[in-house]
């Protein structure tokens, strides 16, 4: 007979191949009342079998309608690529990139040193303030986002 740790693992791992977009959110309380068990035990199998060394990230947000969200590494990188695609323009200030930046590291989709270094590459300080560093650093900025992507 299965461990109830195997059972839940494999009930997450057949949800995250049904999601069209490699992402599933979940209550952990839910969860826990499905599989009969306590929802430490839902902890355990996330943090212990969901790891980023693995190819997943969770996510997750606690209180009455909180939930755990578990991404697997395909879907890192199609957020990446939408990101791209969306929201960077032929012009892109300082102050949006950075913002961004911040979100990737929130996200946990890139290190605090990886930030560090875009920023770096992105500063008003590496391309200079003349009226073509917004374009230039548009162009950069996808051009990194391609690489972090794949």
């Amino acid at each position: 007979m299965a461990r109830v740790s195997d059972v839940i693992e494999d009930f997450i791992k057949c949800l995250l191949r049904e999601a069209e977009d490699g992402m599933i959110e979940i209550q952990r309380n839910e969860l826990a009342e499905h599989f009969n068990c306590a929802p430490s035990q839902i902890n355990y199998v996330l943090t212990t079998r969901f790891t980023s060394d693995r190819g997943y990230f969770i996510e997750s947000r606690r209180g009455g309608g909180g939930y755990v969200r578990v991404i697997s590494a395909r879907a890192k990188d199609d957020y990446i690529k939408d990101l791209l695609l969306n929201s960077i323009g032929a012009s892109l200030t300082r102050q949006k990139a950075y913002g961004m930046i911040e979100d990737f590291v929130e996200e946990e989709l890139v290190s605090q040193r990886e930030a560090d270094i875009i920023k770096t590459v992105l500063s008003e300080s590496s391309l200079g303030s003349n009226k073509d560093s917004n374009t230039l650093r548009a162009g950069i900025f996808k051009n990194l986002l391609v690489i972090l992507s794949n």
